[in-house]
C-alpha cells in the first residue's frame, strides 16, 4: 500500500485537494469578481479533472498505452468525480450532487486525453521521420 502512494504521490495530492474543494463549505471560498460568471464552477471541474488525469498519464507514464486502455484508465477520476459529487449532497450542508458537474469533470478528462493523444501522436510522427 505505501508502495502504490508513493508510486502516485502527485496523483493522490491531486485527488486529496479535489477532495477538499468538493467538501468544504462554499462560504469557505471568496468569489473574485473577475471570475464571477455563470458556469465557471463547471470551468473549474474541468480544470481540476484535467490535472488529476493528465498527472495519472504522466505518472503511469502511458506512453504506450492504446486509446481503448487510456479511456479505460480515464474510468478512475471519472468515478471519483462522481463520487465527490455523492459526497457533496451527503456530507455538505451547502452543497449539492450535480450532473453537469459530472459533466465538465468529464470534459477535463476528455481534453486531458486528447492532449496527450494528439501529443503523442505528433512525437511519434517526428521520430519516424
Amino acid at each position: 500500500m505505501k508502495e502504490m502512494i508513493r508510486k502516485n504521490i502527485f496523483s493522490v495530492a491531486i485527488a486529496l485537494i479535489i477532495m477538499y474543494l468538493s467538501l468544504a463549505s462554499s462560504d469557505s471560498f471568496d468569489r473574485v469578481s473577475f471570475f464571477d460568471f455563470p458556469g465557471f464552477d463547471k470551468v473549474v471541474h474541468s480544470c481540476m479533472y484535467f490535472a488529476l488525469m493528465s498527472v495519472i498519464i504522466l505518472e503511469h507514464k502511458i506512453v504506450n498505452y492504446r486509446l481503448s486502455k487510456l479511456f479505460l484508465v480515464s474510468l478512475i477520476p471519472l468515478i471519483y468525480g462522481s463520487l465527490m459529487e455523492v459526497g457533496q449532497s451527503i456530507f455538505t450542508v451547502s452543497r449539492s450532487a450535480s450532473f453537469l458537474d459530472i459533466l465538465a469533470n468529464l470534459a477535463g478528462i476528455l481534453v486531458s486525453v486528447f492532449s496527450f493523444t494528439l501529443y503523442k501522436r505528433r512525437n511519434t510522427s517526428s521520430v519516424k521521420k
